[in-house]
């Protein structure tokens, strides 16, 4: 497990489109059906990182509750499930029913949606508003495997509530840490380090 950050997008950067498969319905996903919401959350999560499994009790919360005011959220598994079979779809399946997830959980098998986001690792997350222009990238909360502090989701919370209340996001943003995307060998991008 290599501790990496997020790379920190540039604030007002558009969504990328994708179009990917839901594997608990084998449905295909796009951007194109998340237009017209207040906000969108993107989140670059797996199944088998000590940092996701950290936060996935209160990250299925926070899905629920912000799903209820509006926001859409979509949680994409990047990682090279050849040398990672943990996070196969099949387990993907798995994982959406044992921890509750409701929101859309896809595969990116090429792994080309996190290189145009520029996501480096799990959990990555991306707030962007009804324009679909970036306004947070950063921590989920301070919380971290064996650091001691409660996970509260506190740093994507008050983004995600400024933004359906139409206020300004601070631009002061921390990082997320976890465990580096799982490239393919051979395929790993050149924004790390």
């Amino acid at each position: 497990m290599a501790r990496t950050s997020s790379t920190m997008l540039e604030l007002g950067t558009v969504a990328l489109q994708f179009s990917l498969t839901e594997p608990a319905t084998g449905k295909r996903r796009s951007l194109a059906e998340f237009r017209g919401a207040p906000g969108l959350l993107v989140m670059f999560i797996c199944n088998h990182c000590p940092y996701v499994m950290h936060i996935r009790a209160a990250l299925a919360d926070f899905a629920r509750e912000y799903h209820d005011k509006g926001l859409a959220i979509v949680g994409i598994n990047s990682n090279d499930v050849a040398n990672y079979p943990d996070d196969s779809p099949e387990k993907m399946k798995q994982e959406v029913t044992a921890t509750g997830y409701t929101f859309p959980y896809l595969y990116d098998e090429a792994q080309s949606v996190a290189r145009a986001y520029r996501a480096a690792c799990t959990p990555d997350f991306f707030l962007f508003d009804s324009s679909l222009r970036l306004v947070y990238r950063g921590q989920f909360d301070d919380s971290r495997p064996r650091n001691g502090l409660v996970v509260t989701g506190a740093d994507l919370r008050a983004a995600a509530d400024a933004l359906l209340a139409g206020r300004v996001i601070s631009a002061v943003q921390t990082p997320s840490l976890g465990c580096n995307i799982k490239w393919q060998p051979g395929n790993e991008p050149d924004y790390y380090g």
